[in-house]
């Protein structure tokens, strides 16, 4: 059902939609899994990573608080995401 990348409809507008919310979904993992490690902050690849996932993030964590020391809001945003795409293709056709 929440299958990264799978696209729903075959009209241009309906791919492009799909690509933008793989982008964005992939971006959130790769978030997710550098955080394991102690990168450094001000690395471009950690910056671009925030800029892109932190106004999805943002706004479930302040809703969604962390659990112990675990933070669910990328799984979240992922379902969110999947959700929001897979609406606006169907309607896209």
């Amino acid at each position: 059902m929440f299958g990264i990348g799978q696209c729903y409809g075959e009209s241009a507008a309906s791919q492009i939609i799909c690509a933008v919310f793989t982008i964005l979904t992939l971006a959130i993992i790769g978030r997710a899994l550098l955080s394991w490690f102690n990168l450094d902050p001000r690395s471009p690849l950690i910056q671009a990573l925030n800029q892109i996932t932190e106004p999805i993030l943002e706004p479930i964590r302040r809703i969604m608080p962390r659990i112990g020391m675990f933070d669910l809001s990328p799984i979240v945003a992922i379902i969110v995401l999947s959700v929001v795409s897979r609406v606006l293709q169907q309607q896209i056709g």
